[in-house]
């Protein structure tokens, strides 16, 4: 490349000079190395760019001169911002029922009602806060005793009695024992861990808890029904661990065991024992569900059992580690918040 000596001069100056942009910089010292018939690759190696920037840049200087290096060439425009009377018909259409038989709105199908593109779909629906394709379940109670019972068992995971210990109690029934029918690949790099769709089934087991609120343990037993016959001798295993001279406030579901005759008759030969029921439609209340929560996600969902006595060990096992390093049950939400943010919901239709 020929180089006159103004230019080069020009350049030299541009080089050397501190305020200047790196980028003026680079084109400035591609064009010195290119004096002479030096490869481009020596060239790009020295500068420290790619090949296609030491074309680019002798292109450039060769068409416009040093006044080329110093300017960016000008680019089309792109494209204009989405219209704001189509993007709230995206969010209104979105919020309405969608056409033919389906339930709800599809990226796709938005865009071709739209007349957008998916993408364009997407942006608006994140902007918007908008997951059309998600649902949340809900069930409202209309126990005629609802706001006492709930101000009851909010006040006792809140405020718990002097000298009582507040238990949540509750049965998992229909634990299956399943079985994979082939051995999974474990988890690597680049590949998540497998498991077959079919299982065989063992046979089930159910797991009565007690959750221990102020301290966070959890008293267990397995067994293969859940009458009332296993539930007093699952009592009877509670009334054994919880230390004499202690009140226990048990907070219990509304399931017909809990309020048979014979468990009628036992808690009247137990004094100290005084069951709390939660509302109907209501056992978010009941603590220790967040218990069975977790230990369905993480000990049995994914896991495979040759037998119910296979499982029963894995979930006494899983109780043990659980009661080594306990945490206790907090609870944040007042009763009064409760109760507010459900008159906000729309009244049910009988």
């Amino acid at each position: 490349m020929l180089v006159s000596t103004a230019d080069r001069q020009r350049l030299e100056a541009i080089t050397s000079e501190r305020n200047r942009q790196r980028k003026h910089v680079e084109r400035a010292r591609v064009v010195l190395a290119s004096v002479g018939a030096r490869p481009v690759q020596q060239i790009a190696m020295q500068v420290g760019v790619s090949r296609p920037m030491v074309w680019r840049w002798q292109q450039r200087f060769a068409e416009a001169g040093v006044d080329g290096l110093l300017r960016d060439k000008t680019r089309k425009p792109g494209k204009p911002p989405i219209a704001a009377e189509t993007v709230a018909r995206v969010v209104a259409l979105t919020c309405a029922a969608p056409p033919h038989e389906a339930t709800h709105w599809t990226g796709r199908a938005m865009a071709k009602a739209a007349g957008i593109s998916l993408r364009s779909v997407q942006r608006i629906w994140a902007a918007h806060d908008l997951q059309p394709h998600r649902v949340r379940t809900f069930k409202r109670s209309r126990d005629p005793r609802f706001a006492d019972k709930l101000v009851d068992i909010v006040g006792l995971y809140v405020d718990p009695p002097a000298h009582a210990v507040v238990l949540s109690i509750d049965e998992k029934s229909q634990i299956q024992a399943l079985d994979r029918t082939q051995p999974g690949l474990p988890l690597k790099p680049g590949r998540c861990g497998t498991m077959t769709h079919d299982y065989i089934r063992h046979g089930t087991t159910t797991l009565f808890a007690a959750l221990n609120v102020l301290d966070g343990t959890v008293i267990g037993r397995c067994m293969q029904r859940h009458r009332h016959d296993e539930f007093i001798r699952f009592l009877n295993a509670v009334e054994r661990d919880v230390p004499a001279g202690k009140l226990i406030e048990a907070v219990v579901d509304n399931y017909a065991t809990h309020k048979h005759p014979k468990v009628k008759q036992w808690l009247a030969r137990h004094p100290r024992w005084t069951f709390h029921f939660t509302p109907t439609s209501g056992s978010w209340l009941n603590a220790v569900e967040n218990f069975f929560s977790t230990l369905t996600r993480k000990r049995i969902r994914r896991s495979s059992f040759h037998s119910i006595v296979d499982l029963q060990a894995a979930i006494n096992r899983y109780l043990a580690e659980h009661n080594a390093n306990p945490k206790p049950f907090v609870w944040k939400a007042s009763a009064a918040s409760i109760l507010a943010k459900l008159d906000r919901l729309p009244a049910s239709s009988e």
